[in-house]
């Protein structure tokens, strides 16, 4: 069951990604020979119009093949023989409409199940916020420089700053607060606490405050992918703590099963809807990266074109591209090979 939903969430990730590439390589007249969902050998193919919509054997990835799109077309309605904003534009639609999912079933998640706001529900004896004089109700709206709206970024804020003092702003009864705290390990749970002891979760009817708090979560989650890329590149985190799709479908498995066990289907599907979120939001930014073959790495040829104004022969940037999918491969190998060790370790 688990895998069944994994691939579910990927085909929509994946296809909402590539329809916006569809979708504006169309308004932009460009031709689009084929869209597909999965890779490898076509199972199912019909053609409307000028556009092939194919299901392939392998249910992972997808694309939009766009004529001319990695190589000389003459054909007036080539991705080539397009504008270079106009291509910019189709190319960026990918990770864009990415960050629209997400934020779409954040709000859904957020509308239907409310989210744990950053009003602290106690503070731990001995520790920190407890010394600062910090108490039940105190809303916490600053971690030094940097604004909170979820619980959840406090944790990840202390994981991210181990053993780091923090000035912390918070309110109670209308009024600001400022206190710097330094965090005590904690052996039994082996991580550095400031003391905070649970929160208040909120829920609200109000349409935009849902909308503006989901365009939150969705910024949390991009942010920490960055966050997350840092760490990977400082040394801070391994090889070993990437997970690919056998990894992720293992984890997100168990959370549904989790989840429905404490409160039923409904409460699967919302940590679904969670799922979603972080993984479509993470999908739009590792996109972005000026990587050969993603979208960032065709972005970054098409900027040097709008700024030189001189194109980059079509058959080099397809010999880059080439490379970078390779590269990609090797990597996805590597991280699946890591995933499945985990399973039996």
């Amino acid at each position: 069951m688990k895998i069944v939903i994994a691939i579910i969430i990927f085909s929509l990730i994946v296809i909402f990604h590539e329809l916006g590439h569809f979708w504006l390589a169309k308004a932009n007249g460009i031709l689009v020979n084929e869209f597909s969902l999965g890779l490898g050998p076509t199972i199912i193919g019909f053609k409307r119009g000028e556009t092939k919509y194919s299901l392939k054997l392998l249910p992972f990835g997808g694309a939009c093949m766009m004529e001319g799109e990695d190589g000389e077309s003459e054909n007036p309605r080539s991705f080539q023989n397009k504008s270079v904003w106009a291509r910019i534009s189709v190319v960026l639609a990918g990770p864009v409409f990415n960050f629209i999912l997400a934020f779409v079933f954040s709000f859904i998640m957020i509308t239907a199940m409310g989210y744990n706001s950053t009003k602290i529900a106690g503070v731990i004896d001995g520790y920190a916020a407890d010394e600062a004089g910090m108490q039940d109700g105190d809303t916490i709206v600053k971690l030094n420089n940097s604004r909170v709206h979820f619980f959840g970024e406090i944790g990840s804020y202390a994981a991210l700053h181990e053993g780091e003092d923090v000035l912390v702003t918070y309110e109670r009864d209308g009024k600001r607060y400022q206190t710097t705290l330094s965090p005590t390990f904690n052996e039994e749970e082996g991580r550095y606490l400031y003391g905070f002891q649970g929160c208040y979760p909120e829920k609200r009817s109000n349409v935009f405050h849902n909308l503006l708090y989901a365009g939150y979560d969705v910024g949390y989650y991009i942010k920490m992918t960055f966050e997350s890329l840092r760490m990977l590149f400082s040394g801070a985190a391994s090889m070993n703590d990437l997970s690919g799709p056998v990894g992720i479908v293992s984890t997100m498995g168990e959370d549904y099963e989790q989840a429905v066990v404490a409160g039923g289907i409904k409460y699967g599907l919302l940590d679904m809807c969670a799922w979603m979120v972080l993984i479509s939001a993470n999908l739009g930014v590792m996109n972005l990266l000026p990587i050969p073959a993603l979208d960032g790495g065709r972005l970054v040829f098409l900027l040097i074109e709008a700024v030189t104004k001189k194109r980059v022969p079509p058959e080099k940037e397809g010999m880059v591209h080439m490379i970078g999918i390779v590269l990609l491969m090797l990597l996805m190998v590597v991280v699946m090979f890591n995933d499945i060790r985990k399973l039996f370790i």
